[in-house]
């Protein structure tokens, strides 16, 4: 691989970049919509990654015709379907939890939740 090739990569600089940026949201932020919408980025950048890695230039669907041809493999494309599925459904049970959350702590963001935890438990507010 030399410096040429790297721009012919953009796909899986994106991934790099929407990856960090989910990870970044995920540990940086304290509101737990946020860290969802976070986890959501990461799990596109995944899946971006699977898909490029399945795709090859030229190839086609892998459908026997007698002539040689060269295939593409459909696994990280199905394996993808089904992990959209589970991603979405994955992301409304998160939110529902933090609708929850909210109705039994009057807040979503993570340290008055913890405030909030420590004070049930200790009978006061914490000390530093």
């Amino acid at each position: 691989m030399t410096l040429a090739d790297i721009p012919g990569l953009y796909n899986y600089w994106i991934v790099i970049l929407l990856m960090m940026t989910g990870l970044y949201i995920v540990v940086s932020r304290g509101n737990l919509v946020k860290k969802i919408v976070g986890l959501v980025i990461f799990q596109t950048a995944v899946f971006l990654l699977y898909i490029s890695m399945g795709k090859i230039i030229g190839g086609t669907a892998p459908i026997l015709t007698g002539r040689p041809e060269i295939f593409s493999n459909p696994l990280p494309h199905v394996l993808i379907l089904t992990a959209i599925v589970v991603g979405i459904s994955t992301t409304a049970l998160g939110l529902a939890l933090v609708v929850r959350i909210g109705d039994a702590y009057g807040t979503i963001e993570e340290d008055e939740i913890a405030k909030a935890d420590h004070e049930a438990e200790f009978g006061g507010p914490e000390t530093p």
